[in-house]
């Protein structure tokens, strides 16, 4: 590789980092709970050194979004929210003892490590399940889960990771991605 494309290469990486460096600052800010110059310069600075002493790996944006897919996760989404906390509070206040708890592990197709992440975030947010740890290696979400007793209670909630998973897929994975939930 020439100097000349190893530079390009260093400067696509840069662009790369933007969205992140702008959120770090934005974060930063809100933290802060100011908006002034010097919470900028100091955002900005600390963003570029925890990027550079934290290196992670970019996480790969396929660059394709349907807007009607998102927004039919985000109703859906919107709606196991309200549900859940519905069932948990009923369970919480309930005279009978809570069915039972248990982990679950729940088999995703994707191999995107963007997927994978919004899928474990969304399926924590909901109220009554908690992922407990993500398995990259094999694309395994572990998650603990209320509300689990004999019967189908399992198969549902792992249902409901793969309905996640598949609103996901179709709002924002990569054309791989959907050629293999098709199958």
């Amino acid at each position: 590789m020439t100097e000349r494309a190893v530079k390009r290469n260093a400067k696509v990486r840069l662009w790369l980092q933007v969205p992140l460096l702008v959120v770090l600052v934005v974060l930063w800010m809100l933290l802060w709970g100011q908006f002034t110059a010097l919470s900028f310069v100091t955002g900005l600075v600390l963003a570029v050194v925890v990027t550079r002493a934290f290196y992670l790996p970019p996480v790969e944006f396929s660059g394709r979004l349907n807007v009607w897919h998102l927004a039919l996760f985000l109703g859906h989404f919107s709606w196991r929210l309200v549900v859940g906390s519905f069932q948990v509070a009923l369970q919480a206040f309930s005279p009978q003892p809570i069915r039972g708890n248990g982990v679950i592990a729940a088999q995703m197709f994707t191999r995107s490590d963007l997927i994978m992440t919004l899928t474990a975030i969304a399926v924590s947010l909901i109220p009554g399940s908690l992922v407990l740890e993500a398995d990259r290696e094999r694309s395994i979400l572990y998650l603990h889960v209320l509300g689990t007793g004999p019967g189908d209670s399992v198969a549902t909630a792992r249902a409901e990771v793969e309905r996640v998973e598949r609103s996901l897929v179709r709002a924002l994975g990569s054309r791989e991605d959907i050629e293999r939930m098709k199958q």
